[in-house]
């Protein structure tokens, strides 16, 4: 969250103000939105973590969601080199960011590759469930999570096994696909253990800074 002092470098007077705010997803990195804050909305929103700004429309400071109960969580935010425009890292609770309900505020024929990916591990989330609700289902992946932790296991190493000969045999080609069939199972498996792609990034985000903060031994020669 941003400390006093930063609060304080803010340039309010070169934006009349209201200072332009993005907001971008935590996990995914998709932009979802653009909008302003005066003061009050920018002392609202730290106070509540939870996203409200100014309507130049309106008149009055909202807080996002107050209708649609769609708020929006304030995991972090950060000034830009002028201090004057706000970033805010965010988690969409509960629905979409956009009044059309969509995702993003921004239409784009083209996602992000880690957009994607989080899309993909929600849309696995969801054939998690449906495996559970209903009979049949002609989803794959519903079918999967159906026959048990097993099978899931037992296909993550056959698609381990098959992307290391694949490697071997040197095909580009034949690898991207293996890998690809390795990733999405793996992400199935994860999703059966109510595990995601978050908490594998903050574990090697961990080990990361562990690593870099051994100290180097001195290996001159004096």
């Amino acid at each position: 969250m941003l400390n006093k002092e930063q609060i304080i470098k803010l340039d309010w007077n070169k934006t009349s103000g209201l200072l332009p705010v993005i907001v971008q997803h935590y996990v995914s990195g998709e932009v979802l939105m653009h909008a302003y804050m005066n003061k009050e909305s920018l002392e609202k929103s730290l106070d509540e973590k939870r996203l409200t700004f100014f309507s130049r429309t309106k008149n009055r400071i909202w807080t996002k969601g107050e209708t649609s109960g769609f708020f929006l969580k304030i995991i972090n935010v950060s000034p830009d080199c002028d201090n004057d425009t706000l970033l805010f890292m965010v988690n969409p609770i509960e629905g979409p960011t956009c009044h059309l309900k969509r995702s993003s505020c921004f239409v784009s024929n083209t996602l992000s590759h880690w957009t994607f990916l989080y899309q993909l591990e929600s849309l696995l989330a969801k054939r998690k469930i449906s495996s559970t609700t209903t009979s049949s289902s002609s989803s794959y992946t519903a079918q999967l999570y159906a026959s048990g932790i097993k099978r899931i296991a037992q296909k993550v190493g056959e698609e381990g096994l098959e992307t290391a000969l694949a490697a071997i045999i040197n095909n580009r080609q034949d690898l991207i696909n293996e890998l690809s069939d390795l990733v999405y199972h793996m992400l199935v498996l994860m999703q059966s253990q109510d595990i995601n792609l978050s908490a594998i990034i903050n574990n090697l985000q961990i080990r990361n800074n562990k690593v870099l903060s051994k100290p180097t031994k001195n290996t001159s020669f004096k």
